[in-house]
């Protein structure tokens, strides 16, 4: 499967749409918004920028990135004012690139541009570009140290494509009856998982260190794992009821299901921090593991309700193309309710990293 081609959060603004279904996403950009914006303001007063370059890379369709790119802005405007060593009567022009793959809706995002500009216009002159950007972010994107300022949450755990390393000579998955890894799977499968976060990872950061300016910061919001082992009560144990919830169906054919793997991977903190040293761009500023609360304040809904109706926004376009788009209903009711069950009884606990990075 093309991952490039076929993956997407789901369009539009539907009541199965990922713009109504990134609550939590959302609730973990707020639980670290002071993170991100005092990094924004020091990049602001080291860099001192007549022109800030800003890019979003995995922005998606939904309200999240509008609302972040909002508030980023604003900071380097107040930064700007109160600042004696840049005019009050010349804030620095905004260049913010917003990017996904192109299969993304990004007609929903520019829908919402102009209700985006008439708030930050009334405060200020009208000097803010807003361009999208399709493409992989694993790979050069941008003109050489052209951005100041780079964001991603909710994307670094998103692979470019399936492990070619899971597959036999025959090209069948050896990760059988698993569509990530779990307790079963053979080394060989998270072997290769591993090698291709190294390979996607280390891709990332040599390309991001050729489009920030010197003294340029990234801020990474991405899902992880607490410790070593791959198999946990964590995200991967989310993968691993979404694969009992296709079983329960019944009505997948098992060489189906059999060769539906995902491409991610969750790492842990001591994998984060081997990569970016031995790239060699970067500096790690802060690397914090946090997890999200999972009361959703007035949604009326179980928590195992909203897991189900945001991986469903999330894997829809992959599983609709694989199994096609008649188990969709059924597999998240059925996604939703194992859910709740598994949380009466233990925990599940999805690890989340904030990773603060400055270009060397």
């Amino acid at each position: 499967m093309d991952v490039e081609k076929v993956f997407h959060m789901t369009g539009g603004v539907g009541e199965t749409s990922y713009s109504k279904n990134s609550s939590l996403q959302k609730k973990a950009s707020d639980m670290v918004k002071h993170v991100i914006l005092e990094t924004v303001e020091e990049v602001c007063l080291t860099t001192n920028p007549k022109s800030i370059g800003i890019a979003d890379l995995g922005c998606s369709s939904g309200p999240n990135t509008l609302s972040n790119i909002k508030e980023i802005i604003e900071t380097v405007q107040r930064t700007s004012r109160n600042n004696s060593k840049i005019s009050p009567q010349a804030p620095p022009e905004f260049r913010v690139f917003l990017n996904d793959l192109p299969t993304n809706d990004f007609n929903a995002i520019f829908q919402a541009l102009p209700e985006l500009r008439h708030q930050l216009n009334s405060a200020e002159p009208s000097n803010i570009y807003i361009a999208a950007y399709p493409g992989s972010f694993y790979g050069r994107l941008f003109p050489d140290h052209c951005l100041h300022f780079i964001y991603s949450s909710y994307s670094l755990h998103w692979l470019s494509r399936i492990p070619p390393g899971i597959f036999d000579e025959q090209g069948m998955s050896m990760n059988k009856d698993n569509i990530y890894i779990s307790e079963r799977s053979p080394p060989l499968v998270s072997e290769a998982y591993f090698e291709q976060f190294q390979e996607d990872y280390s891709l990332f950061l040599r390309s991001r260190s050729e489009e920030l300016v010197s003294g340029g910061k990234m801020v990474l919001i991405l899902l992880g794992r607490e410790g070593r082992h791959h198999a946990d009560r964590g995200n991967s144990f989310f993968w691993k009821i979404l694969s009992k919830s296709l079983s329960n169906l019944g009505e997948v054919e098992k060489e189906k299901q059999e060769s539906y793997d995902v491409h991610f991977y969750a790492p842990c903190k001591e994998e984060i921090e081997d990569m970016v040293n031995r790239e060699g761009s970067f500096e790690v500023d802060r690397l914090e593991m946090f997890e999200v609360e999972k009361n959703i304040v007035g949604s009326g809904m179980s928590y195992g309700t909203i897991v189900a109706m945001t991986v469903r926004a999330i894997q829809e376009s992959m599983i609709a193309h694989h199994f096609g788009e008649a188990i969709i209903e059924s597999l998240f009711e059925e996604y939703g309710r194992l859910v709740d069950e598994e949380m009466a009884k233990e925990e599940i606990r999805p690890i989340t990293f904030l990773l603060v990075l400055t270009k060397l």
